[in-house]
C-alpha cells in the first residue's frame, strides 16, 4: 500500500505522469470533482473561462489520473469533454434537463447554465449504467438526480458508484429552508444505500454533499451511517484528513462514502490541490480514494 501511495504522490506532483496511461494493476482510483459552473462556452454561465482555463483544467484531470471521476456542475457532455479527453474517457451525464436559468449574481447579462452530475470513466474500464436516481431531485427541476453505474475492472471485483450533488446551503445544523430540502434528500439516499447494502456488490457514494459530514455527531451522517443492513456501516474515505484546497475551509463537503466492503479495500485518499500560479480553476479541488 505504501508503494502505491508513493507512486500516486509522484504522479500528482510530476506533469510527466499526465500522459501515461493508467496501469491495469494496482488500486482502482475513484474521484469526485465539482467543476464550478463548467459550461460549453466560457462566455456563457456563471464562471467566465477562456480556452486557456479549460486547458488548465484538462491538465489537472490528466494529473489526477483517476479511473473514474464523478463530476458536478457540468452543463453537458460537450462541456465535460473540454476537460476530460474523450480519447481517454467515456462521458455520461444525468438525464435530467436544465432547470431555471437564474441570473448570475453580480454578473450582468450572464445566466446560470445547466448544473448536472455525471461520470468520466477511463476507456478500457467496463461499466453498466442503471437508471438515474431521479427521486433525489424531489420533483424539483433545479435539484440534481444521482447517476448510478457499476464499474467492472478486469480481474477485480466490481464496484457500484452513485454520483450525487445535494442541496447547497445546509453545511451544518438543521435550520433554514435549505436544510429542510436536504433533510428530504437524505432518506432517498439512505434508501438507495440500504438497498445496495443488501446486495452482493461493494459500493460508494461520491460527490458534493454540501455537508460537513465528518463533524462530530452530525445528525444527517448518523441517519446515513446507521449500520442497517450490516454493509451500510459507512466510512468517509478522507478519514481524519482535512482539506487543503482553500485555507478558508477546514472541513470537506465533497466526500467519497464507502460501504463496509469497500472500506476494507481502501488503500489511500488524496486531494489534488491547485498550484498558486493557476489560481482556482474551480472552487472545489478533486479528491480521490484508492480501492484494492
Amino acid at each position: 500500500m505504501l508503494r502505491s501511495l508513493a507512486v500516486l504522490a509522484v504522479c500528482l506532483a510530476v506533469s510527466a505522469c499526465a500522459h501515461t496511461p493508467a496501469p491495469r494493476q494496482g488500486p482502482l482510483r475513484i474521484a469526485t470533482w465539482n467543476m464550478e459552473h463548467l459550461s460549453e462556452d466560457g462566455a456563457q454561465g456563471c464562471k467566465p473561462r477562456a480556452d486557456a482555463d479549460y486547458d488548465r483544467m484538462r491538465a489537472y484531470a490528466d494529473r489526477l489520473g483517476a479511473d473514474v471521476v464523478a463530476f458536478e456542475e457540468v452543463e453537458s457532455i460537450k462541456a465535460a469533454a473540454r476537460v476530460f479527453d474523450p480519447g481517454k474517457y467515456q462521458l455520461i451525464i444525468e438525464d435530467r434537463p436544465a432547470g431555471d436559468h437564474f441570473p448570475c449574481g453580480g454578473q450582468a447579462g450572464r445566466r446560470l447554465t445547466r448544473q448536472a452530475v455525471g461520470f468520466a470513466v477511463r476507456r478500457g474500464l467496463a461499466f453498466d449504467r442503471a437508471p438515474d436516481l431521479a427521486a433525489l431531485a424531489l420533483g424539483n427541476p433545479n435539484l440534481r438526480s444521482g447517476v448510478d453505474i457499476t464499474v467492472k475492472p478486469r480481474g477485480r471485483a466490481p464496484v457500484r458508484l452513485l454520483a450525487v450533488h445535494l442541496k447547497s446551503g445546509c453545511f451544518n445544523g438543521l435550520n433554514g429552508e435549505a436544510c429542510q430540502t436536504l433533510r428530504r434528500q437524505i432518506p432517498v439516499l439512505e434508501a438507495w444505500i440500504d438497498a445496495r447494502a443488501a446486495e452482493p456488490l461493494r459500493f460508494a457514494v461520491l460527490g458534493d454533499f454540501n455537508r460537513r459530514l465528518a463533524r462530530k455527531d452530525d445528525p444527517l451522517w448518523a441517519d446515513l451511517d446507521d449500520g442497517q443492513p450490516a454493509n451500510a456501516d459507512l466510512t468517509l474515505a478522507e478519514g481524519v484528513a482535512t482539506p487543503r484546497c482553500d485555507p478558508r475551509f477546514k472541513e470537506f463537503i465533497d466526500h467519497i462514502v464507502l460501504d463496509a466492503r469497500a472500506t476494507r479495500d481502501l488503500a489511500g485518499f488524496q486531494e489534488l490541490t491547485y498550484a498558486p500560479a493557476d489560481g482556482h480553476p474551480s472552487d472545489h479541488c478533486p479528491i480521490m480514494a484508492l480501492l484494492n
